[in-house]
């Protein structure tokens, strides 16, 4: 496959560690560690992408001493991006908003994976190693 062929579907991590929207910025935080993940999708209680936290908006409340709620700390406006987008598209939209990832989700909004900058910098690796694209 040519890394102009390759959709956001063949590059995303579907198995994705969420946030509910009431849980506390501590448990969240544990999350993060325990995942060593930088970004969590939040989701209602009716399992909708509302936000995303990211380790920083985690970092500016730990350091404020705020152990609010994940939802006082959170992006509201969450960049979403279809499956079967370009994994080019993404990559741009990832360097003009200088973002790490995208909530991937499907056409009625429901979340079904997220793509990072980890998943594009493997992608590099695969390239200059000679390997093929696609995992």
């Amino acid at each position: 496959m040519k890394a102009h062929d390759l959709r956001v579907s063949d590059l995303m991590s579907t198995a994705v560690v969420t946030a509910d929207v009431g849980e506390t910025v501590k448990e969240a935080h544990v999350d993060m560690q325990v995942g060593v993940i930088r970004h969590l999708p939040v989701l209602d209680d009716r399992r909708r992408l509302v936000g995303m936290l990211s380790d920083r908006d985690v970092l500016r409340a730990v350091a404020s001493k705020r152990n609010g709620r994940v939802s006082e700390v959170m992006t509201r406006d969450v960049v979403t991006i279809r499956p079967e987008a370009p994994a080019y598209e993404a990559a741009q939209v990832m360097l003009d908003l200088k973002i790490g990832s995208l909530a991937v989700v499907d056409d009625d909004g429901t979340l079904v994976g997220l793509v990072t900058q980890t998943d594009y910098l493997e992608l590099a690796r695969r390239a200059l190693l000679g390997l093929s694209l696609e995992r």
